[in-house]
């Protein structure tokens, strides 16, 4: 590769700064919540990317709307960018998919700043999505707007998806775009959803993944009379403490492919109960986030959670159902010698001198979907592992060098 245009590049990245750290408020200033978490979907943040395409000078791009009634503006947005190589149209092109939509920024007073206003102190850039997945949005577009401003031509097609519906079903997001064909099998795809630190990881497997919503049931009675009734929070206790034991004690390999070595079994979400504090629940609603490693299968831990609720069912005289609300099953890992990984690990090492490593991941991107669908894809980029947390940040750093890799990336 020209080490003299690649210096120009990466010059070029290093003056945009302030202009990327802009960019990047801007978009996190927009709550892109789903409706799954009380939010109304990614429109209005969709509204300013396009903007801000457009002022940039990209020419073409695309709007590919999925319809959803539960948002105020009945659609989730899809939005592809084309930037032209100068490769014959016969050459793979590299397509790069972000996700605009973030999770709720949860306990307020658990935040030092506004989750939505960018804060920016000691080299980092704190705001709800700036990790997940803002700093992937503004290091590929940036690296693509920095090869126009220089007028240097990438060398096969480059592609940018910015996709919704990442953070809950994705059937609104990459679902949607592999069902309208937009993806090609010998695309070399790009998931900048998860890494560590020191950016040298390039995810080829995840774990599977089922999201599990237990429905305890009993009778809603006054609590001052408790024998007249059947408490279901008390029964949902038992069930959950239980059943954690013993899927932990069940499912105990280790898998040192993984960045978490184990599986895991987390009870996270818990429905709000409609009754007082004088009154004995009737009912009772919680989930499971389960993510298992390739040694375990879905159907295995649904086995042994059912055996746990029909026992404590008898115990507790009430009815427990198991509803999975996500199953995503990972079979088939992105082999190591694929080109997208050949690709990466060079734009890697040309940027920042650094060896890549593959591996597995714990949290879950799209990427696993479209490998079950046949796709070679590869999941990088450097952060601090502060996604989903009160006092999300990046560093400033990791957002320039990634910024890098993509325009080294590129120009192969």
């Amino acid at each position: 590769m020209d080490k003299e245009k690649l210096t120009r590049i990466f010059r070029k990245i290093e003056d945009s700064r302030e202009e990327m750290i802009t960019f990047l408020g801007d978009i996190i200033s927009k709550p892109a919540i789903g409706p799954e978490s009380g939010g109304e979907g990614e429109q209005d943040k969709a509204r300013i990317l396009e903007q801000y395409l457009l002022s940039y000078g990209f020419s073409s791009i695309q709007r590919y709307d999925a319809p959803d009634d539960q948002v105020e503006s009945k659609i989730r947005p899809n939005i592809k960018v084309t930037v032209k190589g100068k490769g014959s149209g016969s050459d793979p092109r590299i397509v790069v998919i972000s996700h605009i939509d973030v999770v709720a920024p949860g306990i307020r007073d658990e935040w030092e700043t506004d989750p939505f206003e960018i804060t920016v102190k000691d080299d980092k850039a704190f705001g709800r999505g700036v990790e997940d997945n803002g700093q992937a949005i503004t290091a590929s577009l940036f690296a693509a707007k920095t090869l126009m401003e220089l007028d240097i031509q990438p060398a096969r097609d480059i592609v940018l998806f910015f996709v919704s519906d990442e953070e809950e079903t994705n059937e609104k997001g990459i679902k949607f775009i592999v069902e309208k064909g937009l993806i090609e099998k010998d695309d070399l795809i790009l998931v900048p959803d998860h890494g560590e630190p020191e950016g040298r990881l390039i995810d080829i497997t995840e774990k599977s993944i089922i999201w599990i919503k237990v429905t305890v049931k009993g009778k809603q009675c006054h609590a001052s009379l408790p024998l007249l009734g059947t408490n279901a929070f008390r029964a949902s206790m038992i069930f959950g403490s239980r059943v954690d034991q013993i899927l932990h004690e069940t499912f105990n390999a280790l898998d040192p492919t993984f960045d978490h070595r184990i599986s895991s079994f987390e009870p996270t979400k818990r429905d709000r109960q409609p009754s007082g504090i004088n009154v004995l629940p009737g009912e009772d609603v919680f989930y499971f986030d389960c993510r298992l490693l390739p040694a375990y299968s879905i159907q295995e831990v649904l086995r042994v959670m059912n055996d746990v609720a029909r026992k404590v069912e008898k115990e507790t005289g009430t009815v427990i159902t198991l509803e999975p609300v996500l199953e995503e099953i990972t079979e088939f890992p992105t082999p190591e010698d694929a080109p997208i990984v050949t690709m990466l690990s060079n734009a890697i090492f040309q940027t920042n001198g650094k060896t890549a490593v593959t591996g597995g991941i714990s949290g879950g991107t799209c990427a696993a979907i479209l490998r079950n669908e046949g796709y070679k894809v590869a999941v990088w980029e450097t952060i601090e592992n502060t996604a989903h947390s009160p006092n999300e940040y990046i560093r400033i750093e990791n957002l320039i060098n990634d910024c890098k890799v993509f325009a080294s990336l590129f120009l192969q």
